[in-house]
């Protein structure tokens, strides 16, 4: 007799995929949240609250903290790319519906949707750490305006602009795995010799509409 109690193996992978995953994204905006805090109460406090920082209790609460923030900056990030998404979307696939089918008649290979969760889970940590690093940029430069050390523009500026062209990195590599998916996915379902249909709904939106 099977243990219905045991959990699904595939299911529990890709719950903890997804935690690690919102939770990479939620360390650079907890890192940006910290910055903030450094440059609002100055380096006499920060120096006071160091100990602090380093028990377990804080350790705990970071974590959680992070986890909370990667769920928004995720939506966030999602948001605001959500028309250019589409926009490179429509060279593979010209409605919402046409989309959505195919999504469906991957979801019968077991091992092309792995690998599509695989490439998707790589695309939303590109596209949080696209706004990651330029959040960084900014609060630690803020940061950095409230001591006083050597050769202190240059680091600012060194610090801006490598935080921009790793920003730009990760637009480019975001780009270039949701175009991948995108025609993979239409590569995939096009050689399918049946195509399940999906009847029309006017007004709904696709389930697949958020990645």
């Amino acid at each position: 007799m099977t243990n219905s109690t045991q959990p699904d193996s595939p299911a529990l992978v890709a719950a903890t995929a997804m935690f690690v995953e919102v939770l990479v994204i939620g360390i650079g905006g907890l890192t940006a949240a910290v910055l903030v805090l450094i440059a609002l109460i100055g380096p006499a406090a920060t120096a006071k609250l160091a100990p602090v920082a380093g028990s377990s209790a804080a350790t705990g609460v970071a974590l959680a903290a992070a986890y909370a923030l990667g769920i928004l900056l995720d939506r966030a990030a999602d948001t605001i790319l959500t028309s250019y998404r589409r926009r490179l979307r429509s060279r593979f696939f010209p409605t919402n519906s046409a989309y959505a089918a195919a999504r469906l008649q991957l979801a019968a290979s077991p091992v092309l949707v792995a690998r599509a969760d695989y490439a998707r889970s790589r695309m939303r940590i590109c596209r949080g750490w696209l706004f990651n690093c330029l959040a960084l940029a900014l609060t630690a430069d803020l940061a950095m305006l409230r001591y006083s050390f050597d050769h202190r523009l240059l680091t600012l500026c060194t610090t801006t602009v490598l935080s921009i062209v790793i920003a730009y990195g990760f637009f480019r590599a975001w780009r270039a795995l949701t175009v991948t998916g995108y025609r993979k996915l239409a590569e995939q379902t096009a050689t399918s010799p049946t195509s399940p249909s999906l009847p029309a709904q006017p007004g709904s939106v696709s389930p697949s509409e958020v990645q």
